[in-house]
């Protein structure tokens, strides 16, 4: 077998194997879409199931799961700041009319990293460097922004606008406040999601890792920023390391991460808030989990002119990999209260929560009154407004004014001093109101199915082995007659149906040669093959060989799902 590189091997296999292949692939395929086989949609269903793990049953005190729909209506977007800010850079070639992520190209071009930069900015480096159209080398013209939205109509009446999710967080911010009294109001609260997305890329490169159609495994992590209530979970992880570069790093000119405990970056302030630094940390455990060591990841803070709208810090989780150097597995951001102040301004719902303190308490205030007589005799019709508007203004200011005489000025209107009186009044406080803030991990499923696979794909005595952790493998054991024998054959069928009712996924293959089937099933990832021998006859036990070591040992026939069981455990 000759040398291939990794992303070769993935792709070359991944379409022989029955992994994922381009879609519409007879009519040509479409860019940015590819199809999951069989091999491919359950290894991706894996990969959900050990987030699952990580994110959700780990933490299931504090996580729920729920689902929402694929398409919204127009109006949850523009309260999102997406039709307003979801936008690419895009430039069209005035010669072939072909059209290219400005930024992308400008990086290709010159190995420079301009995201973030204005249209204006891309206009002019694309004019200085004498950037061309790649494909025929035309002049481009003026760079302009692109919505990645994907339009639709809801129903069959015009102006009716929805538009395909770009990402699941919508529906878990409108869904809060609902589950939060499901939950029995308890924070910190997460809302976890697996589904379906869709973003309208200007031009989808690189196979798998950048598509207009994919999956998102993501959660909204709700808390309150006065009592986070994280210090039980975070006293578990302060000690662990994080490879870091804070965006202080890279405009230093730092290129190379910098490994510090959890503890230490918020203590300085790298990361903002610890329920952000304590989900990177399992973010990290999980990334390495799927078989990729601790020193090929890595989190890069994003510069303020890079952060999405409504980020008030984020860290992009990179992963190695061989032909496209660091590429982002992983967003994490912390939202503050953007999206439910947002969306509480949007549909005049109220969107806050109400904490109820231990113990109630008496607090003192200050009030303003008004002296209606008075009002009533100088502004007849327009004396409730402006009642309203007094009783509104802060009573300190007011105070002031009262206190020096001064007439006060209420929507055009002067009002005499005479008119207002600021009283301290006792309040009795059992509560207060909170608008929670929210930390967003959000994970590419696909992105990360390709990851497992160059990671796992080596090379072996002229085979190809996907050595993948087994818990990710789409079948967890193959089951082998060793020749076509009736005795055999019964044994292997026996022990793959007891298999199959156990609910432990399963190959059962008596076609060719023994040393042709373990090539197949290391190939597709499966971690362990049973042989049904003569002496499996004789005494009731198995060959099991290991794939990635090929030794071999034997057990009970009986014995084998109790054995999986055991090497599937995490």
């Amino acid at each position: 077998m000759t040398q291939s590189s990794a992303a070769d091997r993935v792709f070359e296999v991944g379409k022989r194997r029955g992994f994922f292949w381009q879609s519409y692939e007879i009519y040509g395929g479409l860019s940015g879409m590819y199809d999951l086989g069989p091999y491919g949609a359950a290894m991706k269903e894996n990969i959900i199931n050990e987030w699952k793990y990580y994110f959700i049953r780990r933490h299931q005190e504090i996580m729920a799961e729920i689902e929402t729909p694929i398409i919204g209506p127009e109006i949850v977007y523009a309260a999102s700041g997406h039709l307003e800010s979801f936008t690419d850079p895009i430039v069209t070639c005035q010669n072939c009319g072909r059209k290219f992520r400005a930024d992308q190209l400008i990086e290709e071009v010159t190995g420079d990293k301009v995201e973030g930069k204005s249209n204006d900015e891309l206009s002019r480096i694309i004019r200085e460097k004498n950037i061309r159209c790649p494909i025929c080398g035309g002049e481009l013209g003026e760079v302009k922004s692109f919505n990645l939205l994907f339009k639709t109509q809801i129903g069959p009446y015009e102006g009716s606008n929805g538009y395909v999710r770009p990402e699941l967080a919508q529906g878990m911010f409108l869904n809060f406040k609902r589950v939060y009294g499901v939950m029995r109001e308890k924070l910190p609260l997460g809302l976890a999601q697996v589904g379906r997305v869709g973003r309208n890329e200007i031009s989808p490169r690189q196979g798998m890792l950048r598509l207009r159609e994919f999956t998102i495994m993501e959660f909204e992590f709700f808390f309150d920023p006065q009592e986070p209530g994280h210090e039980k979970y975070l006293e578990r992880v302060k000690d662990k390391t994080l490879r870091l570069i804070s965006a202080e790093d890279r405009l230093s000119g730092r290129s190379e991460p910098r490994k510090m405990m959890l503890s230490e970056a918020l203590e300085t302030g790298i990361i903002k808030t610890p329920w952000l630094g304590y989900w990177m940390v399992v973010s990290q455990e999980f990334i390495r989990s799927l078989g990729v060591p601790e020193e090929n990841i890595y989190f890069e803070e994003k510069l303020p002119e890079e952060r999405a709208h409504y980020s008030r810090q984020t860290f992009d989780q990179l992963v190695k990999t061989e032909r496209w150097g660091w590429v982002e597995v992983a967003g994490h951001a912390y939202r503050g209260d953007y999206d439910l102040s947002r969306h509480s301004l949007y549909s005049k719902q109220d969107l806050s929560i109400f904490r109820q303190f231990e113990k109630p308490f008496i607090m003192k205030k200050k009030v303003v009154k008004v002296n209606r007589s008075i009002l009533g005799k100088l502004f007849r019709e327009k004396a409730g407004e402006i009642e309203g508007a007094l009783t509104s203004m802060n009573p300190e200011v007011l105070k002031d004014l009262v206190n020096e005489r001064r007439e006060i000025e209420v929507n055009g209107f002067k009002v005499p001093t005479e008119a207002v009186v600021i009283e301290e009044v006792e309040e009795r406080e059992s509560g207060r109101k909170v608008i929670p803030h929210v930390v967003e991990p959000s994970f590419g499923v696909e992105r990360l199915l390709y990851v497992v696979m160059e990671y796992g794909l080596k090379e072996k005595e002229d085979r190809l082995i996907l050595s993948i952790p087994p818990r990710l493998s789409p079948f967890k054991i193959a089951i082998f007659p060793l020749v076509n024998d009736e005795r055999l054959e019964g044994m292997a069928k026996r022990i793959f149906e007891e298999l199959k009712q156990s609910g432990i996924p399963a190959l059962y293959d008596d076609s060719g040669s023994i040393g042709r089937r373990y090539a197949r099933a290391d190939e597709v990832g499966v971690p362990f093959a049973v042989t049904v021998d003569f002496r499996s006859i004789e005494d009731g036990t198995v060959t099991v060989r290991y794939r990635d070591s090929w030794e071999q040992e034997r057990i009970g026939a009986s014995e084998v799902a109790e054995f999986l069981w055991k090497k599937l455990a995490h």
